[in-house]
């Protein structure tokens, strides 16, 4: 039976990191983007990775984002992935020496080959997470898009992402059968505060439906 690996990101806090690492999260990101509400400091970050426990993954994640602050990130605080959520393309995003993540936003009028072409573009990335195209932001919109434009051939390199909340999650676990899901506004009590309920609920949801 194939585990789906789940990323909760958004987070802020120490206690919200711990909370998703004890209920069975597999990641967690941290948001280094001053534009979202959902922005850390890095010693913010810092603090949030210290608290977590063993074997549970830190993935930074950047808009756009200057070079300089990237390996500021990375020299200080020491994620595991990058997570690259703007429009940038493969040769900067390969430039540093941590495995990265390229976030893709998938908007109504994508097709199978787009995310076919999307994939070959990005041969040097550890994986692709799909995001929701909407107006004026890059992720986070709690908005999903159609599942069936994603090929069978990469579904099991993606992360899935954009709209996915504990009601809906098993439903898309088990049309796409992704490696991995990712939350942030899915499992909120306001922006960047996670209810850690709702993420005891969200994982429990992705392991029934790995059960089925």
């Amino acid at each position: 039976m194939h585990r789906t690996r789940v990323k909760i990101c958004g987070i802020t806090r120490a206690e919200d990191a711990v909370a998703a690492a004890k209920s069975g999260a597999d990641a967690i990101g941290m948001v280094f983007y001053t534009a979202s509400p959902r922005a850390v400091e890095v010693a913010q970050a810092k603090t949030i990775c210290a608290a977590l426990p063993p074997f549970v993954s830190t993935v930074a994640l950047f808009v756009n984002a200057p070079a300089g602050q990237v390996h500021e990130v990375v020299t200080a605080v020491r994620p595991d992935l990058l997570q690259f959520h703007g429009d940038e393309d493969a040769q900067y995003c390969s430039q540093f020496t941590v495995p990265y993540m390229k976030a893709l936003r998938v908007g109504s009028s994508a097709a199978p080959a787009d995310l076919l072409k999307w994939q070959a573009e990005f041969q040097s990335a550890r994986m692709l997470l799909l995001d929701t195209l909407a107006s004026g932001v890059y992720g986070g919109s709690g908005e999903s898009f159609n599942w069936q434009v994603i090929p069978p051939e990469m579904r099991q390199r993606i992360v899935l992402s954009g709209g996915l909340q504990p009601a809906n999650v098993a439903e898309a676990v088990r049309e796409v059968r992704p490696w991995a899901v990712d939350v942030s506004s899915g499992v909120e009590m306001h922006k960047g505060i996670k209810d850690h309920r709702r993420i005891e609920q969200f994982i429990e949801a992705v392991r029934n439906a790995d059960a089925d």
